[in-house]
């Protein structure tokens, strides 16, 4: 009798697959490699590219359009870039977890092992979300987080150091120094209008989600076209922890804030900064040299992120 039995493709047999890499991400114990090999043995057509020190990443993706997905492997830097450099090209990206927090990978729920992001890759399962624009001094580029100045941005910047010896850990040691950050005046342009306020920071936020998925704060949704705009008031980033709590139990339905005053929030699609004293600049947890003032503009549905889950359940 002929043989009738029907053998399943893998869905990723003959996916051409580019893979672009920072081999300066994370404490280079990635298991990347693994990763790859899997892609391969499940009959994927991969190409790498490594990035290399002042390289522009529109370099690596000129082609971009001839491949059936991206992943972008390295910390949240390297995520936030290369879906600057290919938004709006339909392609679908994954932020394969390399980097020391990889915010952006928790915020899309992403898991770690090389076998289960590979099994993302397979379903293929892709939602469209917003990118943010950053321009200073005329040069522009791209956030999927946030973006910040002031206590946040000292946070980054005092982390560096420590990241090699502490990993993760280097950003809780980070805060602690930030007990009496200084304060200054902000001002500011939200959709046209000027506003101003007395505090220790800004963060224009399109990912609402800080480790371990606890809510920065509630209300913030990467798919509605609009940031939110933080404000810090608080007198320390420790006193913002209260109001991760509140977003907590605003998530969870446990009831009424029980915390006010440290910070506000507004919705807005560009916000102008500028301060009374000069802030360090942050988006995506990259520090820069350059400081206030920055514009940030809401790119709408520029990318689409591979991800396990619904685009709905990537609010706060």
């Amino acid at each position: 009798m002929p043989d009738t039995s029907v053998t399943e493709t893998d869905p990723l047999t003959g996916r051409r697959i580019l893979v672009i890499h920072n081999p300066r991400s994370g404490q280079g114990d990635s298991p990347l490699p693994l990763f790859l090999d899997l892609l391969r043995t499940a009959g994927a057509d991969v190409t790498e590219r490594e990035l290399v020190p002042d390289s522009k990443m529109t370099d690596y993706v000129q082609d971009v359009e001839t491949y059936d997905a991206v992943v972008a492997a390295g910390g949240d830097g390297t995520v936030s870039s290369l879906a600057y450099a290919t938004r709006y090209k339909n392609i679908p990206l994954l932020a394969y977890p390399a980097g020391t927090a990889n915010l952006i990978a928790q915020n899309l729920d992403l898991p770690k092992t090389p076998e289960e992001l590979v099994q993302v890759m397979r379903d293929g399962h892709a939602v469209r979300l917003d990118l943010g624009e950053i321009e200073v001094k005329g040069e522009s580029r791209g956030f999927a987080m946030l973006a910040g100045a002031g206590a946040d941005a000292a946070m980054i910047r005092d982390s560096e150091e420590l990241k090699e010896k502490y990993g993760e850990m280097a950003y809780v040691l980070s805060a602690m120094k930030q007990l009496n950050p200084k304060k200054t005046t902000f001002k500011l342009i939200v959709d046209g209008e000027p506003r101003s306020f007395e505090g220790i920071g800004v963060m224009v936020a399109n990912l609402g989600m800080a480790n371990y998925r606890l809510p920065i704060t509630s209300d913030i949704s990467p798919s509605d076209g609009r940031f939110t705009v933080i404000l810090l008031k608080a007198g320390n980033i420790f006193r913002l922890v209260p109001n991760i709590i509140d977003s907590v139990r605003a998530k969870f339905n446990l009831g009424d804030p029980m915390f006010s005053g440290n910070l506000e929030t507004f919705e807005a699609r560009q916000v102008q900064v500028d301060a009374d004293e000069p802030f360090p600049l942050q988006f995506d947890g990259e520090l820069h040299v350059e400081t206030t003032p920055f514009v940030a503009r809401i790119m709408p549905g520029a990318v689409q992120f591979l991800t396990p889950v619904r685009r709905t359940e990537l609010d706060t």
